[in-house]
């Protein structure tokens, strides 16, 4: 009856947000959305900056500009220095989460039937992104230490595939793996991408999220040690899991030329981010509460997850694997001999939920494998989780 444009004829939607209608379900334990934990939300901190926020409600209730207002601008440059990045103003983009930011990339830069290359396993919103782009995804596959360089130049110089127009990767505590892209692996894939010119995009969202282990720098940051790479990297972060996601706070920090060309792009999505929000964000930043309350969130978030890792060891033992993180929010494991779809029916019938492994496939799917998110639930609530999904392994 209607005519809908190719990607939206036979659409699929998120087989993450499919799991949600199970959330209202009384005693239901989830280790399935990618949630932060609401309890450790600064709640005073964000009342206090909304406040001072509406000291002059224009500011707050007026349209604002597209590229962000520039309190805030300056606020996250600050930001990145911090992380070790420097970056002028109109290589700034404010979007609302850092979801869009990929959408707005993926506008300027890629064609239907240009090469994509990203990790696998990946995270599923990006993969449904590239097929409504109707980009042609090349996967790389990762292990404990993150994307396989090696592999992948490999398969650049076999000259298999196209050219790509850019390779996508969550390069510290992976969603879904957790994983954390070494040193040596991250100047090797600039190197990489500066010799067979394709963007590096970076998602940042966890790196503030490590509760132990080393930090590793940002590709972005790393750039400064590889002649030319800067120009190839466009870097991504957001707000929504260290302070709020219904902030919708993201940035998008790319050269001066793909920034504009998203600034325009942006302008016909929403015209801007909502002031109100982004007002709030820069008085939060600019108070300097964020860098006092992260420990609190590292900290808890560090015992949630070794709660999650010594439950299962002691539920499932060898009958599971798994490589404990460093930070982030996600444990990535495998069950030998099961389907983790079919497994999750068990889990429902127990009471829990996670993510089934080939959500995060783009091709060669392992059907072994599941995600579990330790973030917002409680660590009581970790452990009989966890018990839980011994019962549904053994049914």
């Amino acid at each position: 009856m209607y005519d809908f444009t190719a990607p939206f004829q036979t659409p699929s939607g998120s087989p993450i947000r499919e799991l949600f209608k199970y959330l209202g379900e009384p005693g239901m334990i989830s280790f399935a959305g990618g949630y932060p934990a609401s309890d450790l939300f600064d709640i005073d901190g964000l009342q206090r900056a909304a406040a001072r926020a509406y000291r002059e409600p224009a500011r707050c209730l007026q349209y604002g500009p597209t590229d962000g207002l520039p309190e805030l601008k300056r606020e996250l440059v600050n930001l990145m220095a911090l992380r070790g990045v420097s970056c002028a103003m109109d290589e700034m983009l404010v979007t609302t989460g850092s979801q869009q930011g990929l959408d707005l990339l993926l506008r300027v830069l890629v064609s239907p039937g240009d090469v994509v290359l990203t990790e696998q396993p990946a995270y599923p919103a990006t993969l449904q992104a590239l097929r409504l782009q109707q980009a042609k995804t090349v996967t790389v596959p990762v292990d404990a230490h993150g994307l396989d360089v090696d592999f992948l130049g490999q398969l650049l110089a076999s000259g298999t595939i196209a050219r790509p127009k850019l390779l996508y990767t969550v390069p510290t505590f992976a969603n879904p793996t957790g994983a954390t892209l070494t040193r040596a692996r991250r100047i090797a894939l600039l190197e990489l991408a500066v010799q067979y010119e394709f963007l590096i995009v970076e998602d940042d969202p966890y790196s503030d999220l490590r509760f132990s282990g080393n930090k590793v720098p940002s590709i972005v940051s790393l750039s400064a040690e590889v002649e030319g790479s800067r120009e190839w990297v466009v870097h991504f972060a957001s707000l929504s899991k260290i302070v709020s996601p219904g902030l919708r706070v993201g940035w998008t920090v790319a050269p001066a030329e793909i920034a504009r060309r998203c600034v325009i792009a942006k302008q016909t999505v929403d015209l801007c981010s909502a002031p109100w929000t982004q007002v709030i964000a820069t008085e939060y930043l600019g108070d300097g509460a964020l860098e006092r309350h992260l420990p609190r969130i590292t900290e808890m978030y560090g015992r949630k997850c070794e709660a999650l890792c010594d439950e299962l060891r002691a539920q499932l033992g060898v009958a599971i694997q798994f490589h404990q993180p460093e930070g982030g929010m996600f444990v990535w494991a495998r069950i030998d001999g099961i389907d983790a779809s079919e497994l999750l029916k068990r889990a429902i019938e127990n009471k829990v939920i996670f993510v089934p492994g080939k959500a995060f496939f783009a091709d060669k799917v392992d059907a072994a494998s599941l995600r579990l998110s330790f973030a917002a639930p409680g660590i009581a609530e970790i452990e009989e989780g966890a018990r839980r999904l011994k019962r549904a392994y053994s049914a």
